[in-house]
């Protein structure tokens, strides 16, 4: 079985052989969506505080909690510093195996909705450079 490392590598370099040379300059790089997922704990931290300030595409990071007495694959979400919330634990592993490993990911806000459930309120997309 192939590592989620190799397997992106060889996602990568399929995609660089079926592009146009011409292409792949434009592109400057390839990125791979590799989950989607709604932020978990919107109540708890700082989301509604800066939700006025958050913007579909602005970048978040992604913060390991290796020591989260809750998740043991816990990984934070936060923006200029501030925790808005969590990946949801039943999508976490496979980032936090790919953050412990040192995978560049990087994740951006894809879409906000004022919803009556904060759990419905921002999602964000993860992608791997």
């Amino acid at each position: 079985m192939r590592s989620a490392n190799s397997l992106a590598a060889a996602l990568l370099a399929g995609l660089a052989v079926c592009m146009p040379l011409a292409a792949q300059e434009r592109a400057g790089s390839v990125r791979l969506l590799v989950q989607s997922a709604p932020l978990a704990g919107f109540r708890y931290h700082a989301a509604g505080e800066v939700w006025d300030e958050l913007h579909v595409g602005d970048a978040l990071e992604l913060v390991r909690e290796a020591d989260n007495p809750h998740d043991a694959n816990a990984v934070a979400v936060a923006w200029r510093g501030r925790k808005l919330g969590y990946v949801p634990g039943r999508d976490n592993a496979a980032l936090a195996w790919g953050l412990d490993r040192g995978e560049r990911l990087r994740a951006r806000i894809s879409r906000l909705s004022m919803h009556p459930n904060p759990a419905r309120r921002i999602e964000f997309e993860v992608f791997i450079e």
